[in-house]
Order: C-alpha cells, then sequence, then structure tokens
C-alpha cells in the first residue's frame, strides 16, 4: 500500500469549489468550501460526525444544493439548469454508507439497468460490460444472486461496480466502509485502492487513515463545515499545523 499515483494532469481542474456555502433553515452545513480537483487526484476528506463532509460531497452531484458561491464540475457549472445536472450525474458516480442496491433485482440486474436506460446501452453490452467489471471487484460468481445473499462487503463491491458501469470521470465515495463489519472493510478498500491506481478521480469521505496513507495525493480535514487544513498525507500524519487536526487525529489514530 505504499506505492504513490503521480503523473496528475495539471491541466484545467476537473471540479473547481469557490467559496461554496450551504444552509439547513440557520444552521451553516457549509462555510466557504475552496477547492481544485485535477484529474486523476484522489482527495480524502476526514473530520468529526456533523463537520459538512457528506454534505459537501453531495453538492457536486446536486444530491445537495449549495446557496452561495460556485462549483464546476468537468466545465459544467451546477445551477438549477436541470440539463447540467443530468450532464454532471452522467459523469460522476457515487458510493454510499448504504448500499442501495434494488433488492428485487439480481446483481447483473442492478448493474445493467443504467447503462441501458440511461446510456442506451444494448443489453448484451451491458452485461458483457456488467461481467468484466464484476471480475474486477473480484465476485462474478455473484452475478445472478440477489443482494440480500450477499455480505456486506460484497454488496458494497456490486454498488462500486454499478457506479463504475456509467464509466465516470470521478467517484465520489461517502464513508463507504462505515457501515461494514472490520473482516469486509479490507475486500472493500482493496478494489478503491485498485481504483486510485488506474487513475480515477477520486473524492473519498472515509476514517480509514490506512487507505488515505496509501493513495491520497492530499487531505482535507473538515470541521463546523469549513475546511480546517489540507496537506499531503505525509503533512497531515507527519506535521498538521492546527491543533484541531492534531486532536482529531490522536483520537482516531489510536482506535
Amino acid at each position: 500500500m505504499s506505492e504513490m499515483i503521480s503523473n496528475i494532469s495539471q491541466d484545467q481542474p476537473i471540479i473547481i469549489c469557490r467559496d461554496v456555502h450551504k444552509w439547513y433553515g440557520h444552521y451553516p452545513a457549509l462555510r466557504g468550501i475552496n477547492m481544485d480537483v485535477q484529474k486523476g487526484e484522489v482527495i480524502v476528506i476526514f473530520g468529526p460526525s456533523g463537520s459538512g463532509k457528506s454534505t459537501f460531497i453531495r453538492t457536486l452531484n446536486r444530491l445537495e444544493e449549495h446557496q452561495r458561491g460556485q462549483i464546476i464540475v468537468d466545465g459544467i457549472e451546477l445551477s438549477h439548469d436541470v440539463r447540467n445536472i443530468e450532464k454532471i450525474r452522467s459523469e460522476v458516480g457515487m458510493v454510499f454508507q448504504q448500499f442501495n442496491l434494488f433488492p428485487h433485482l439480481t446483481v447483473i440486474q442492478n448493474i445493467t439497468l443504467a447503462p441501458i436506460w440511461v446510456r442506451k446501452w444494448p443489453k448484451e453490452k451491458a452485461e458483457q460490460v456488467a461481467m468484466q467489471l464484476l471480475e474486477r471487484v473480484g465476485i462474478p460468481e455473484q452475478a445472478h444472486k440477489f443482494p440480500g445473499q450477499l455480505s456486506g462487503g460484497q454488496q458494497q463491491r456490486v454498488a462500486i461496480a454499478r457506479a463504475l458501469a456509467m464509466q465516470p470521470k470521478i467517484m465520489l465515495f461517502d464513508e463507504p466502509t462505515s457501515a461494514l463489519d472490520p473482516e469486509m472493510i479490507k475486500e472493500v478498500l482493496d478494489v478503491m485502492i485498485e481504483l486510485a491506481r488506474s487513475g480515477m478521480t477520486m473524492l473519498v469521505v472515509t476514517h480509514e487513515m490506512g487507505f488515505a496513507r496509501a493513495v491520497a495525493h492530499r487531505m482535507y480535514f473538515f470541521d463546523q463545515g469549513q475546511i480546517v487544513e489540507t496537506g499531503s498525507p505525509n503533512e497531515i500524519f507527519k506535521n498538521p499545523k492546527e491543533e484541531r487536526t492534531k486532536l482529531f487525529l490522536s483520537q482516531i489514530l489510536s482506535q
């Protein structure tokens, strides 16, 4: 897990966030978030519960609406224009804490649903790609089972394959291992590490610091809706500058 990824494109960032704010009523969930993400970068976002991490990545595909500031994804500004939202969602895959698989559909049906309906792929092509992705995440033998017959780790790997089936340019992960039993976490992280090393642009909300050390280019520590500190894994782990970062890391690394 020590190998780092390099060769990030220095062209226009694939994600640009400028002074992003969001409120729930009078409660400020995000307060002036600024972030640029280059194509092929792996960003790890961490911080205490309620710090705005999940809210932030959900604004990147408009699952949450920001009220102030600017978010540009792959050259398209997120606004109230539904066509822009649809374009961005077709380019951005997302994996959640809960697997959100359709229980009445088989694994392969879950994976092929969106490519057939949204990308208009013929069923044969969608199934061929789905099987390749199941091979990639290490569970091709589960293709014709239903989600309820799978372990949590297997279901989360299906969820990753389903997101990849749309051939996204960006993958968002919202605490993808937090609902899993400890013995299942590694099998999901291994898939994510392989994905990161393949050059996928990834934003990952996680407390899995081993994953961050292995593949993150940059880490962002969120607290109270703000970015408190950012840096490379080396900088964050060996020389955090902010007291809040030091305290949080001391708590999480001692568990």
